[in-house]
């Protein structure tokens, strides 16, 4: 099986960012993809309204998320997208892929942020066909 080849029990989808956030997604997507038999489909994204988006992976930093998938020895892609809504890319993924579960991670946000710039958790948490795992930096998978 190639690295992108759909793997026979599907695929887990991960919005990820190049901070603790996104670690915590990825180590739970790759621990529930080993626990299926599931490829690791990884999604970063960015409006591409601002300057600079922190949440947005360098090369470098897309380089080291491949290496250590390819460590997994699972089936894995990674897209990388700018200009749209981040919930619907990583939603677009999720359904192209028939994905059998979305992984997100939590950042804490205040009341006042969330009205004036909504939650990519929220909007995929309610909007997703699928199951969505949403975890926190610290928590270790089961």
């Amino acid at each position: 099986m190639t690295e992108d080849e759909t793997p026979p029990a599907g695929w887990v989808v991960v919005a990820w960012t190049p901070d603790e956030f996104g670690d915590a997604a990825l180590e739970h997507a790759i621990a529930w993809a080993r626990e299926g038999g599931r490829g690791v489909a990884v999604v970063n994204g960015t409006r591409g309204d601002a300057l600079v988006d922190e949440r947005y992976a360098a090369p470098a930093g897309l380089a080291d998320l491949a290496e250590k998938l390819r460590g997994t020895g699972l089936p894995h892609l990674v897209r990388q997208e700018m200009g749209r809504d981040v919930a619907e890319q990583v939603l677009d993924v999720a359904s192209e892929l028939s994905a059998r579960l979305v992984v997100v991670g939590l950042r804490h946000r205040s009341p006042v942020g969330k009205l004036l710039m909504g939650s990519v958790a929220q909007r995929i948490l309610l909007t997703a066909a699928c199951p969505v795992l949403a975890v926190k930096p610290g928590e270790r998978p089961a």
